[in-house]
């Protein structure tokens, strides 16, 4: 990529509520572990493989992304946290930084943890680009109105039948100073963000770039069950094969594919890994159990005798005993008793729907089992 363009700033936004990620947002969605981290982590080592040093992130008063990165270490990055006291939505959040932002400067979605690839070339004489994708639910998203490559409008959750294309708008966006002035002139409310790119738009050249197909399977972080597609993405792209050697594996255990085994983990007689599987620090897996294909477990995860795990993620502290366990997510410190199956395939194998804020919402999943909150039992 450019230097010019790499020399610039990002903002990372993360001071929502997380509201649609209901069960799972007891703390900010962008703490969720994948692989002992935080998906926050992988955004902001997205930003640094690009090249991009200097990061603001736009966080809630409660400051956990702050403690989190803190407790991270990381190196040759300068970080700013600015709060947003009240979630006033993605416009107002950017307002509060205009004094900080020079040039022109990248803005995110906090899930992003593909942006490296998202922004590879981008031509450095384009000033300002969104970034966008095919979509069959565009009743969901905001929509680009496109000619050529250029955007001309975002129709945002356009009615069946008034779709300006298929094309939805992907929470990256390379913006300059200029767009501030838009921003200024357009009445204030939660989705005014997009009034101001739709402002800007009609008087500036503003580019489209639709992702190809190897990006297409990876979303914005708006559903909890969008963590599955991150998480195949983070497993297929960053899982090591590994076993500590602290690790207890008892006799006649198979171990087959991609698999990582951490510290302290204990492996009873004939239990089943198939990977890609990431096991964290002082787990165990029980006799005859089964934990296969991208199946993520953290830290102190207990998957009990007779068990079969396939394609979960558990945080930390889950125990889950006998029984069956497909596509499904488990927020820290679950319990769940002996005996458990989790039905993850509808009767007539249809895509699965599911409701939200009161709203049935179409996942484009066949496959879909529990999602569970943190400390439930």
């Amino acid at each position: 990529m450019n230097q010019k363009f790499l020399t610039g700033q990002a903002v990372i936004l993360a001071a929502g509520q997380s509201s649609r990620f209901w069960p799972l947002n007891s703390k900010h969605k962008s703490l969720i572990k994948i692989m002992g981290r935080s998906l926050i982590w992988y955004t902001v080592q997205g930003l640094k493989r690009a090249g991009i040093k200097e990061i603001i992130i736009i966080q809630s008063s409660e400051q956990e992304i702050r403690k989190e990165l803190e407790e991270s270490k990381l190196q040759g990055l300068k970080i700013s946290y600015v709060i947003q006291k009240k979630p006033l939505g993605m416009g107002n959040a950017l307002w509060q930084l205009r004094n900080l932002l020079k040039g022109k400067f990248l803005v995110l979605d906090v899930g992003r943890v593909d942006v490296a690839e998202i922004i590879k070339g981008v031509k450095p004489k384009f000033k300002t680009v969104l970034f966008g994708r095919e979509t069959n639910n565009p009743q969901l998203f905001g929509m680009a109105k496109l000619k050529g490559d250029r955007i001309l409008e975002i129709i945002e959750k356009p009615k069946k039948g008034k779709e300006p294309s298929n094309i939805k708008i992907v929470g990256v966006y390379l913006l300059e100073q200029k767009f501030f002035e838009a921003y200024n002139k357009v009445k204030k409310h939660q989705y005014d963000f997009e009034d101001a790119l739709s402002a800007y738009m009609k008087k500036n050249d503003v580019k489209m770039v639709i992702l190809g197909k190897t990006k297409q399977g990876i979303h914005s972080l708006k559903y909890p069950w969008h963590l599955f597609d991150i998480e195949r993405y983070l497993f297929d792209k960053y899982l090591k094969p590994r076993i500590s050697r602290s690790t207890r594996i008892a006799k006649d255990v198979t171990i087959k594919g991609k698999v990582y085994i951490g510290k302290n983990v204990q492996i009873f007689e004939n239990a089943v890994i198939k990977g890609p599987c990431y096991i964290g620090d002082n787990s165990i897996i029980g006799n005859n159990s089964i934990v296969r294909e991208y199946s993520n477990l953290e830290n102190n995860a207990l998957v009990g005798a007779l068990a079969e795990v396939a394609r979960c993620i558990l945080q930390e502290d889950v125990h889950i005993h006998s029984g069956y366990f497909g596509d499904s997510i488990f927020g820290r410190g679950c319990r769940v008793g002996a005996g458990t199956i989790t039905a993850n395939v509808r009767l007539d194998r249809k895509k699965i729907k599911t409701v939200v804020k009161g709203k049935k919402i179409e996942t484009n999943l066949k496959s879909l089992g529990v999602i569970i909150g943190e400390n439930a039992h």
